[in-house]
């Protein structure tokens, strides 16, 4: 009976924090809040051409827990077409409500479309930082064109975020978060801050490494300067996990529970809708999905699909040891690796991007967003070769099965973006990566990581893999595309040193690709 009960109260406090409140009562019902609750920042994201979400979470953290009232607190938000909130465009009141850490999401539709806005929050006396964001051209209008980076694996542990001020000064239309937004783990003994906590294995665990990460301005300023789009990977909840599958590292849990309240605590700190948990929050108790993957066609410029490579795929094949996680293991000694049941996106997401390509032929450039390297990364030793089991190495039926999408839906410009390796990649899309001679069908490019560990030396796997064109392992930074319709071009920046809160960036390599071609173009340094 108790279980039951706290279901129906998870399902009505979902439904009581996506309540609009009339904004006289609102002001009414605000409780005394004694300290600038606004100190995790704002956010939006999910923007389409007439709608997006607005984000905050109140936060007050106390000695032994929060000093906010364990009440619903209503929260006024505004969105205007200037920065000094004289041309309101809308506003309102959303419900802050402590099942859900007094996170805000408001869902606004109706909006113009293409155009910039600033929002804010207000509670009493205390306002929040402004945020900038924006919509989109229609689908199938034309499109200006845009300036959209991307990033992954940010560890809060290993460096700072000094890539970010550089990010917000080339002023994005979108942000792009491939995954690893925190790290799970306990503090450790090599980095340049701490993480607080240790391991992260509950619900409240893994909202006060968010709340932690959220409080770092570097990252607060890029999340206020335009939209974000986000997908995770892995350490949103363990490393190497698996759908089900726990993944390696740190005690024993109850990984159903443990992922469900890392996913829970996902939602509670991004901008996105309460759609997402399609079974509620309950749902999550019972292994339920939370369906962060979505489409977003950008005019007639940009068709985005944004995966999701982690909550249904298959266990890594032939981890040695017979352990959970990944491994470099020979392929010739994994029957199991082949399996064509075996997914990575999983059947039903497989399906959908069948049914997303298929639509994407009015738009220019077709945007596949997700968490790791793409093309086959193969490691050549004395022994033979070896792949990586953790990514699309380790799923090669799945791999093939997107790439047939690609040639069945004759896409002009497939592009794939992805992180997750913590190294640069920039290469082509083969139609079938176990054939030298295989013709290119898209460009990928993956993004180092923001500040995690460095990547593996991928000099000798460049020369093993000719389909790429270029690698880089040891610099941090984040990737910036400007998108137009006869061209698609892409920098690679890298701060000096991740390991001091200010640096300077530079451009490690830029790219072009002239719609139509599918052929990479190394530009000059500027």
């Amino acid at each position: 009976m108790h279980r039951t009960l706290s279901r129906r109260s998870l399902l009505k406090n979902l439904a009581l924090a996506t309540l609009a409140l009339p904004l006289p009562l609102s002001i009414q019902a605000q409780p005394k809040v004694t300290k600038n609750p606004f100190a995790l920042g704002v956010a939006s994201g999910s923007a389409t051409h007439d709608s997006l979400v607005l984000w905050t979470r109140l936060h007050d953290e106390g000695l032994f827990s929060s000093n906010l009232p364990n009440a619903v607190i209503p929260v006024i938000w505004e969105l205007a077409a200037d920065e000094g909130f004289t041309q309101m465009v809308q506003s309102g009141a959303a419900n802050a409500v402590p099942a859900l850490a007094h996170s805000v999401h408001v869902e606004l539709s109706g909006l113009p479309s293409n155009q910039w806005f600033h929002y804010r929050f207000r509670i009493n006396e205390f306002t929040s930082p402004t945020g900038r964001t924006r919509t989109f051209a229609t689908p199938g209008k034309s499109s200006a064109a845009l300036r959209i980076a991307f990033a992954s694996c940010q560890n809060f542990e290993l460096g700072y975020f000094n890539s970010y001020p550089h990010l917000v000064r080339e002023k994005p239309d979108l942000v792009l978060f491939l995954g690893d937004y925190i790290y799970e783990y306990p503090p450790g003994q090599k980095g340049v801050r701490t993480h607080s906590g240790s391991w992260c294995l509950s619900l409240e665990d893994y909202r006060t490494r968010y709340a932690q990460y959220r409080q770092d301005v570097q990252l607060q300023q890029l999340h206020a300067c335009c939209p974000w789009l986000v997908t995770w990977d892995d350490h949103e909840v363990q490393n190497d996990y698996a759908g089900l599958q726990a993944g390696s590292g740190g005690p024993y849990s109850d990984f159903a529970k443990r992922r469900a309240g890392a996913y829970q605590a996902f939602y509670e700190h991004m901008p996105l809708r309460a759609s997402v948990l399609v079974e509620g929050l309950a749902g999550l108790e019972k292994g339920a999905e939370m369906r962060i993957y979505n489409s977003f066609r950008i005019g007639g410029l940009l068709s985005i699909s944004l995966l999701d490579t982690r909550q249904y795929r298959a266990p890594q094949a032939c981890t040695p040891g017979n352990k959970t996680g990944s491994g470099v293991i020979d392929p010739g000694q994994c029957e199991l690796l082949s399996s064509e049941g075996r997914s990575l996106l999983g059947t039903q997401q497989e399906q959908w991007l069948d049914t997303q390509l298929g639509n994407a032929k009015e738009q220019v450039w077709t945007l596949l967003a997700q968490s790791t390297l793409f093309g086959a990364r193969l490691y050549r030793t004395g022994d033979g070769v070896r792949v990586w089991n953790d990514g699309w190495d380790g799923y090669p039926a799945a791999r093939r099965r997107l790439t047939d999408l690609l040639v069945k839906h004759q896409l002009p410009n497939p592009v794939i973006l992805g992180g997750d390796v913590h190294e640069n990649w920039v290469g082509y899309v083969k139609e079938d990566y176990s054939s030298l001679n295989s013709r290119n069908i898209g460009v990928e490019f993956c993004g180092t990581s923001v500040s995690s560990y460095d990547g593996r030396n991928p000099d000798s796997a460049l020369r093993n893999n000719s389909h790429f064109v270029y690698a880089e392992g040891s610099r941090k930074g984040y990737g910036i595309m400007e998108v137009s319709s006869s061209e698609l071009i892409v920098h690679l920046r890298a701060v000096k040193d991740h390991r001091t809160p200010e640096s300077v960036i530079e451009t490690l390599a830029s790219f072009k690709v002239i719609a139509g071609t599918q052929r990479l173009e190394r530009l000059a340094a500027s």
